[in-house]
C-alpha cells in the first residue's frame, strides 16, 4: 500500500492532460545516461584502424535496430510502426556516413557517434514540424549505440520494484511501448506534447500519462505524489486520506468504463460511431476484439517503413486484405492513402532534400508528380475490398483545395469505393461546405489540423499550451467541419488523438461530429462516458469549450455542465 510523506513539501505541477486516471506513488527517473567511467575506459576503443573503428559501429547500429524489431515484433499498432521507424533510423546509411567521416579524421567511435548525431539532430530540429520530433529518437538511439560500443547496459526505463510513476525529461518511443502496466502506474515528462510518440503509446497501453510538465525530474527519486491525468496535474505532498479517496474513486470509475460493451449512444439513445485506428492486419484483428464498429483510420504508410521498392498491386491488396478481413460481417473500414513524406519518408515514396518537409510534398501531394503511385494503390484496396467483401471507404492525407479533393473522389469512384478526405489544412476546414459537394465524408486529423493551425511544433515544449487539441482555434475549426457535414447530410469524423479524450469526446459529438475513431483501448472509456450524457449536454459541453479561454478553461468549463 502506498503511503505519503507528510513532510515533502506541497505542490502541484501542471502539463498537458493526456490519459485519464488518477494515481498515486513513489517516483521513478528513466536512466538516460550512460556511465562515464566506461566511456573514459573505453576511450578510442584500442581499434587497430579505422575500418576497425566503422566495423565496431556497424555491429553496434545492427545490434540496436535487431532490439528495436524484437520489440516491434511484441507489440501492435502505432508501437510497433515507431519502433519499426527507430530500427530503420539507426541503420541509416547517412548517419553512418557521418559517422566513418568522423573515424577518418581521428575521432574514436563514441565521439563520432555524438558528432553525427549532433549533425543530423540540428538538421531535424531546423526542418520544425514532424521532423523534430525525431530528434527524441535520434537522441534515444546515441545512447544505444554508445552503450552497445562500451558494453554497458541499454538506457531506459528501469524495472521498479513496486508500482511507480516513470519521470523522465522526455521519453523514446523504444521506451514507452516497452513499459509493464502493472509496475507503471503513470507516465510524467517534462518534454512533448498531447500527439508526441509518449502520448500516443500511453493511449494504446492505458496508462494515466501527463506530458509538459515543467519541473517534473527535479522531484525526487522514491516521493510519493499523485498524478491525475485528467486535470494534468503532478501533486506532491497531498493529504493521504484525501489521495486515497481520489485514488479509490478514479479506480471506480475506470472500472466501470472498462466494462462497456457498446453499442455506443448517448444516454437518450442517439447513436455514435466508434471506430479503430490500425496500423496492419495484427492491429486490425485485435481491434476488431473491442466494441467498434469498424476502423475510421487505417494508416497504409506504417506497413511500408521498411521498404526500399514500392510493394506490387498483388502484394499491397494482400497486405490490405489481412486489416479488412476481420471487419466482413457489415462493418466498414476506412482507408488513408500514403501519408509518406515529413516524420513518415517511405524510401519509394517521399521526397529528399526538402527544406521543411512537414510543408512539402506529403500524402496526396505525392501524387503531383508520380499518378502511378495512386493509382496503384487505389487498384490494391480495391482489389483487397473486391475479396474480402468489406465496405471500403477511402480518404486522402493533405488535401487543401476543392480541386484537389474532386480529382482524388473520382480516381476512387472509378473504382467502386467511397471516397472522401483528411481535414488537416486548416484550409480544408474553412472550404468544408465545398469540399462536402465533391466528396462523400471527411475525417479530421486534429494531430496536423492543430499543429498547422497554431503554427507550433508538437515536440516544442515551450510550445505544448498551443498543441493542446483543446486549444478554442482548433475547436473552431472542427466545428465549422462538422457544421457543414450536418447541413450536407454526410458523415463527418474525427480519427485524430483527440478522439480518444473521453471528456473532448462529449464536445466533438455535441458539434455535430458523427464518428470518433482512436486507439482500440480508448474504446471504452469514450462509449462510457457518452452513455452517461445526453445530446443536449453534448452541446453544452460543445458551447461551454468553444468559449474558453484557454484549454485548461475549456476542460474544466466541459467538467462543470457535465458535473465531474
Amino acid at each position: 500500500m502506498t503511503t505519503f510523506d507528510s513532510a515533502t513539501s506541497v505542490g502541484v505541477l501542471r502539463g498537458t492532460p493526456v490519459v485519464p486516471g488518477v494515481v498515486a506513488g513513489p517516483v521513478v527517473h528513466v536512466r538516460d545516461e550512460i556511465s562515464a567511467d566506461a566511456i573514459e575506459r573505453f576511450g578510442d576503443g584500442g581499434f587497430a584502424d579505422a575500418d576497425a573503428a566503422v566495423a565496431a559501429y556497424d555491429e553496434a547500429a545492427e545490434a540496436v535496430a535487431e532490439a528495436f524489431v524484437a520489440r516491434a515484433g511484441a507489440v501492435s499498432g502505432g508501437a510497433a510502426a515507431v519502433l519499426t521507424a527507430s530500427a530503420g533510423l539507426a541503420r541509416d546509411k547517412g548517419l553512418r556516413s557521418a559517422v566513418a567521416k568522423s573515424v577518418g579524421e581521428g575521432r574514436g567511435p563514441v565521439e563520432a557517434v555524438r558528432a553525427a548525431v549532433d549533425q543530423f539532430a540540428s538538421i531535424f530540429s531546423s526542418m520544425g514540424g514532424l521532423m523534430a520530433e525525431r530528434v527524441t529518437d535520434l537522441r534515444d538511439i546515441e545512447r544505444r549505440l554508445i552503450a552497445h560500443l562500451v558494453g554497458e547496459p541499454q538506457p531506459g526505463v528501469p524495472a521498479p520494484d513496486e508500482p511507480s510513476v516513470v519521470v523522465a525529461s522526455d521519453l523514446a518511443p523504444s521506451d514507452t511501448s516497452s513499459l509493464d502496466p502493472s509496475r507503471v502506474l503513470a507516465l510524467v515528462t517534462e518534454r512533448g506534447g498531447a500527439t508526441s510518440h509518449t502520448a500516443i503509446i500511453a493511449r494504446q497501453l492505458g496508462i494515466p500519462c501527463v506530458v509538459g510538465v515543467g519541473g517534473a525530474v527535479a522531484v525526487e527519486e522514491g516521493v510519493v505524489v499523485l498524478v491525475d491525468g485528467e486535470a494534468g496535474t503532478v501533486e506532491r505532498g497531498v493529504d493521504p486520506d484525501d489521495a486515497a479517496r481520489r485514488v479509490e474513486s478514479s479506480r471506480r470509475r475506470r472500472a466501470a468504463l472498462a466494462a462497456w460493451t457498446g453499442p455506443a449512444a448517448t444516454a437518450d439513445g442517439v447513436p455514435v460511431k466508434l471506430l479503430a485506428n490500425v496500423a496492419d492486419g495484427a492491429s486490425a484483428e485485435g481491434a476488431a476484439e473491442e466494441p467498434v464498429e469498424g476502423v475510421g483510420l487505417f494508416r497504409t504508410e506504417l506497413c511500408f517503413l521498411d521498404r526500399a521498392e514500392e510493394p506490387s498491386v498483388e502484394e499491397q491488396a494482400d497486405i490490405y486484405a489481412s486489416v479488412l478481413a476481420p471487419y466482413a460481417g457489415g462493418r466498414y473500414v476506412v482507408v488513408r492513402t500514403l501519408d509518406a513524406g515529413s516524420d513518415k519518408p517511405i524510401a519509394f515514396a517521399a521526397h529528399e532534400d526538402e527544406e521543411n518537409p512537414a510543408l512539402g510534398v506529403r500524402g496526396l501531394r505525392l501524387s503531383i508528380d508520380n499518378p502511378g503511385l495512386m493509382d496503384r494503390q487505389l487498384d490494391a484496396i480495391a482489389l483487397a475490398a473486391e475479396r474480402t467483401g468489406v465496405e471500403t471507404w477511402v480518404m486522402a492525407p493533405m488535401v487543401a483545395t476543392v480541386d484537389e479533393a474532386a480529382g482524388f473522389a473520382a480516381l476512387v469512384r472509378e473504382r467502386g469505393l467511397r471516397a472522401g478526405v483528411m481535414v488537416e489544412v486548416p484550409s480544408a476546414a474553412l472550404l468544408a461546405d465545398r469540399m462536402l459537394e465533391v466528396v462523400d465524408f471527411l475525417s479530421i486529423g486534429t494531430n496536423d489540423l492543430t499543429q498547422y493551425a497554431m503554427a507550433a511544433d508538437r515536440m516544442a515544449t515551450d510550445l505544448a499550451y498551443l498543441t493542446d487539441p483543446w486549444q478554442p482555434a482548433v475547436l473552431q475549426l472542427i466545428s465549422i467541419t462538422a457544421r457543414a457535414g450536418v447541413a450536407a447530410g454526410k458523415p463527418v469524423g474525427v480519427c485524430g488523438e483527440a478522439a480518444a479524450d473521453p471528456l473532448l469526446a462529449t464536445a466533438l459529438i455535441g458539434m455535430g461530429v458523427t464518428s470518433l475513431s482512436m486507439a482500440a483501448r480508448a474504446v471504452r472509456p469514450v462509449g462510457a462516458q457518452l452513455a452517461e450524457v445526453t445530446l443536449d449536454a453534448c452541446r453544452a459541453a460543445a458551447d461551454a469549450a468553444l468559449t474558453a479561454a484557454d484549454p485548461m478553461a475549456g476542460r474544466d468549463a466541459v467538467r462543470a455542465v457535465l458535473g465531474h
